[in-house]
């Protein structure tokens, strides 16, 4: 192990001269952040009883319309599975766009990441009950009117209205499942992947006519009818709200341009931009946004990346440039920063942003920030481009003089990017920093640490990791060894916040 700060492990940086370390609490019930933590905690348990209960009152429509009464035949009996299946289905799916749909209340609970996770897992589900549902349905009418089920689904195809776009629905939500499989998507670059994903949205739609035209369920004058109706306008106004208005709302609001690109080291550059109220983003470190460089060739390709920087915004003037307009306000320039590294065709392009570029912006996401912090102790582990969002969080988050630790791993001091200003920072605040440098480990166990450092494990560097919130951010298998040897050091799964940089 090189380490550059520190001869060993123990060894304190940036604690100002004289002052012990704070003590820790070790009950996160109390404290700053003890709120906060408490209300997360309630809107997570609430997102799974509104999950389940979603699902629990679609299942209910049927039953309420007497469905189970219906039931006396082994025929009645296939079709109602296939009915049953139809409902979980598409209700999954309707959770699966809200979960996709960049809800606050969502975001704030388990992060943007997290409810990705969720909502690809959600997918396969989905997928088999919609499957399910025309196939038995196929089986059950074919029964009642002694046909198989091939010769069913065409007769169905042909005679029963809407029901061909049912058949494309079906189709549709296949094509997506499949491209997201991850042995697929891998195959494709991001964008095409993408753009098939907004199939989903015509296959909702193409989904919906049959549901309200074929069978009595949905009929008019009904109360299951009304229900579904607003599931529907409910998800539809979601998703145009958050992942349409706000984003044009924002780009508006902010006006972004590049104003330089700055070259840190081979492939790694930080893209400054200026715009206006940028104060309102502040407190957003470790945060991401989706950008969008709106040049030739750059508009349509999507980039999520954090601040390496907090907004930084202008003082007010004096004197007599100070002069308000008619208006009587006049919004402050500011800039902020992401820093970069070419892992592709598409970042590789950002290098050669000029200055004055527009800039489109969706933001911010995710809970990797103070949102998350549940005690008074914070840990940052960064590896790679991962250390830059560590850097605006080290900027932004509270913490007294002694109750930080930053740990940067990289190959070598050169891939510590942003190095010397978390440096300074660490100084500043009073944080402990150690660099970790040197090659990987051959150990087949696979560890985050350089190959020199040995047995020494995390808490070896911060003995009460027990009681502090652990940020993690850089490559998806270095961070999941992390991760391990942290709840290994007695961190608990609350606690543990990681940034995941795959889609």
């Amino acid at each position: 192990m090189k380490s550059q700060l520190l001869a060993s492990p123990g060894q304190r940086v940036g604690t100002p001269e004289g002052q012990p370390p704070a003590p820790t609490r070790r009950n996160p019930t109390v404290g700053r952040f003890a709120a906060q933590h408490r209300r997360r905690m309630f809107r997570t348990d609430m997102l799974t009883v509104a999950l389940w209960a979603s699902l629990a009152a679609a299942l209910a429509l049927w039953l309420a319309d007497g469905g189970a009464s219906s039931i006396g035949n082994v025929t009645q009996a296939v079709t109602a599975v296939g009915i049953l299946a139809g409902l979980a289905g598409m209700d999954l799916v309707f959770l699966m766009l809200l979960l996709a749909a960049r809800l606050p209340f969502v975001d704030g609970a388990v992060g943007h990441d997290r409810a990705l996770e969720f909502h690809r897992k959600l997918g396969k589900p989905s997928l088999y009950l919609l499957l399910a549902h025309g196939l038995l349905l196929a089986i059950g009418y074919g029964m009642a009117e002694g046909l198989d089920p091939v010769s069913e689904a065409i007769a169905l195809w042909v005679l029963v209205p809407d029901m061909w776009l049912a058949f494309v629905s079906l189709a549709l939500f296949i094509a997506v499942v499949v491209t997201s499989l991850v042995a697929v998507r891998r195959r494709f670059p991001y964008e095409f992947w993408y753009f098939v994903h907004l199939l989903t949205y015509v296959a909702v739609a193409t989904a919906l006519p049959h549901q309200f035209s074929v069978g009595g369920l949905f009929a008019e004058g009904t109360w299951q009818r009304w229900y579904w109706l607003l599931l529907c306008i409910a998800t539809g106004s979601a998703l145009a709200w958050f992942r349409v208005a706000q984003p044009l709302m924002a780009t508006f609001r902010h006006q972004l341009t590049v104003r330089r690109v700055v070259r840190l080291a081979p492939g790694v550059f930080s893209v400054e931009m200026s715009g206006l109220r940028l104060n309102e983003l502040s407190g957003s470190g470790g945060r991401f946004f989706v950008w969008r460089f709106l040049a030739p060739g750059m508009w349509w390709q999507a980039h999520p990346f954090s601040l390496s920087a907090e907004p930084k915004v202008a003082p007010p003037q004096v004197g007599p440039s100070s002069t308000l307009p008619s208006s009587g306000f006049m919004p402050r320039q500011g800039s902020l920063r992401i820093t970069v590294r070419n892992l592709g065709a598409g970042s590789a392009l950002l290098a050669s942003l000029r200055p004055g570029t527009k800039v489109a912006i969706e933001g911010p996401y995710g809970v990797f920030s103070t949102a998350a912090r549940s005690r008074e102790r914070v840990v940052m582990i960064g590896a790679g481009i991962g250390i830059t969002p560590l850097r605006a969080l080290l900027e932004s988050t509270p913490f007294s003089p002694g109750q930080a630790t930053v740990l940067l791993r990289g190959s070598s001091a050169d891939e510590l990017f942003l190095g010397d200003e978390i440096l300074e920072l660490c100084r500043k605040r009073g944080a402990t920093l150690f660099h970790l440098t040197g090659p990987r480990s051959e150990n087949p166990q696979g560890t985050w640490l350089p190959a020199s450092a040995g047995t020494t494990r995390l808490r070896d560097y911060v003995p009460d990791i027990g009681d502090a919130d652990v940020y993690i951010c850089g490559p998806s298998a270095w961070a999941r060894n992390v991760l391990a040897d942290a709840k290994s050091a007695g961190a608990r799964e609350e606690q543990l916040h990681y940034e995941r940089f795959d889609w």
